[in-house]
């Protein structure tokens, strides 16, 4: 199993278009992926495949997020999945209040 945090940057989260992107991304790796908002409720995990799942966590600007990763290809979706989260999500990234 691989599993990372960090914190959503970009000014929407995880919404709408953001969130497409990352399931999209999720979607293109054979391994089970779940994603967990560890701000609003650490003891909920979603499929990070599923849109409405990952929308349904509510992850917003500033939240500190956990990906977390089982099967062949765990390691290289974590990564990939990472750098999307840091490059903004094709939104740009915006500091977050209080760092």
């Amino acid at each position: 199993m691989a599993e990372a945090t960090i914190i959503v940057r970009n000014r929407s989260g995880l919404h709408a278009r953001p969130a497409a992107s990352f399931v999209r991304a999720a979607a293109g790796f054979g391994a089970d992926v779940r994603l967990c908002n560890l701000t609003r409720d650490p003891g909920r995990t979603a499929s990070a495949k599923s849109m409405l799942a990952v929308l349904g966590l509510g992850v917003g600007h500033g939240d500190e997020i956990r990906l977390e990763a089982t099967g062949a290809d765990a390691d290289e979706a974590i990564d990939a999945l990472l750098a999307l989260i840091a490059g903004g999500l094709g939104e740009g990234t915006a500091e977050v209040i209080g760092e």
